[in-house]
Formats: C-alpha cells, structure tokens, sequence
C-alpha cells in the first residue's frame, strides 16, 4: 500500500500578500474625547434598557414608574385639598424612596460593568484610543446621571405640581434647587459604590445580591443603633452613627445644610460642625470609588 508523505513547499511560497479589495478608511479620526463620549451615551441608554432587548427595559422603566407615581399622587391630593404646602418636602422625597433607588442602582451597576468583565471586552475596549480613565470616567458619569434622572424626575413633577396649584413661588423654587442638590449627591454616591461593588465580579447575580446587601445592611445597622441611642438618651452619639450609611450620609449633609428635616429617630440631625465631617466623608467616598475604579481597571486591562 502506497503511503503519501506531504511535499514541504518552498521557502519562497511559504508567505503570500493577498489583495482581497478592502479600501483604506479615509475619514476624520475621531479619537478619545469622541469614544468615551459614545461609551458614556451608550452606557445611559442601557440604564433604562434603550437600545436592547423588551426585557431590558421592563425593570428600569417599571422603578421609574414607580419613583414618579408617589409625586403625582401627592402633588393631586395638595390640588384637591387646596393645602399651602406639598405633603412631603423636596428634600425628603429621596429619603422616602430610597428603597426603589438602592434596587436601580443593584440592577443596573452590574448591567453596566459585569458584562465587559464576563465576556472580556473590556481589554478590546483599551485596544483603540481610549484609556482606563476614560472608561471609568463613562460608566460613573454614566450611571450617575441615569440615578440623578430617576431622582430628579418626581421632584420635576412635585415642583410642577405645585406651581400649578399656586403655592408659593419663592418658597417652592427654593425647596426644588434644594431638592437637586441633593440627589446630585446621592447619585454621585451611590453609583460609585453601586461600580466598586460589581466591578468586583463577573456574575450579575452576584453583583446585584452584593449591592443590595452593602446598602440594606447598612441601613438597617445604622437605623437600629441610632433607635437603640435615641432610646437610651445619648442623642450626640446618633449623628456619629449615621456616618456609616449612604442614606444617612446625605440625610445628615441635607439637614446640615440644605434645610431638610433629619429621618434619623427623634429628629436630631448634625450640627453645621458635625455636617461638614458629613460633606467630607461623603465626597472621600465618592473620590475612593472612583480611585477603587481606576485601580481595579488598570489591571483589568493588562
């Protein structure tokens, strides 16, 4: 039986150049500020699922609802009732829901970063002119400015609500500035820790449980030890306390200094003093995320 041995080819015929047609690109190239721009827009719209499938959109759109219904319900009980006043201040109206806002950012956080990391694009993402700053820079602005929309939309509808009940136009005007202030700083917060938590892990499921546990616990630690002070009378240890929640940090910077009635047990918010330790561990935790990011992606991306 005949046996066949392979003919090794010629050096030469070893390597061909091969002319299939394609055309040089010609265009302007765009660059960095044009790719974390697109990456930015694109990470907004995934936060409330435009763009991607019916299923997608479903959760997002359903806490939006759901943030909103609140203010309109409230704002046609102070029109029925002819009330000088809104039922709940500007203020207050993110402390009230701050349950639908920690399950926004639990959805949507690993949405936006887990899945680069479960499929490893994120170094392909590097392979073109963007950098890790740029990337960190998008997804935080990104989902930052989804959670301010989400907190800001109902107090548009409360504020509206109100001028069209004819209150009083300086006083409203006032609360509503107020008002965003203070979510700013609420989205800023919670969408930094809502990344530095699922950039964590590849798993979704997995960096949805984890948010949702860092700031339930959180809450519910911080909310019981200060009962248990207010019970036993030692009120200054309650501002203390509160140091060591997100929601009770902007509640303590927003009745330090933006007017705001404390949610804390009996009343007893910071002092001006006691505030600006608030303000100062509120952006430290806002700058950690952000450096936590940067560190946690630079070496993703080697």
């Amino acid at each position: 039986m005949a046996v066949e041995h392979p003919v090794a080819a010629p050096p030469g015929d070893q390597t061909r150049i091969h002319n299939i047609g394609y055309r040089n690109y010609d265009g302007p190239r765009l660059g960095r500020s044009y790719a974390t721009r697109s990456l930015y827009s694109q990470s907004l719209r995934g936060s409330y699922g435009l763009g991607r499938s019916v299923k997608s959109k479903v959760l997002p759109m359903l806490l939006f609802v759901v943030m909103c219904v609140p203010a309109a319900i409230m704002v046609a009980v102070a029109v029925a009732t002819k009330a000088n006043d809104l039922p709940v201040d500007y203020t207050r109206y993110a402390v009230i829901m701050q349950a639908v806002i920690s399950l926004y950012v639990a959805s949507q956080a690993p949405q936006s970063v887990s899945r680069d990391l479960r499929f490893k694009t994120v170094p392909l993402y590097f392979s073109r002119p963007i950098e890790t700053a740029d990337y960190v820079r998008a997804k935080y602005a990104a989902l930052a400015s989804a959670m301010f929309i989400l907190t800001a939309a109902p107090l548009i509808v409360l504020y509206v609500g109100a001028l069209l009940a004819k209150l009083d136009f300086a006083d409203q005007t006032k609360g509503f500035a107020q008002g965003l202030v203070s979510v700013a700083l609420l989205s800023l917060l919670f969408a930094g820790i809502g990344l530095v938590i699922a950039s964590v892990t590849p798993r979704r499921g997995f960096g949805i449980a984890a948010v949702i546990a860092v700031l339930t616990i959180s809450y519910g630690a911080v909310s019981t030890l200060q009962a248990i002070a207010d019970a036993q009378a030692t009120t200054d240890a309650i501002a203390w306390i509160g140091l060591f929640s997100p929601i009770t940090l902007i509640d303590g910077v927003q009745s330090a200094f933006l007017g705001a009635s404390s949610a804390s047990p009996g009343g007893i918010g910071p002092s001006n003093a006691e505030g600006v330790v608030y303000v100062l561990v509120t952006l430290g935790l806002i700058a950690a995320s952000y450096g936590l990011l940067m560190r946690r992606y630079r070496k993703v991306g080697l």
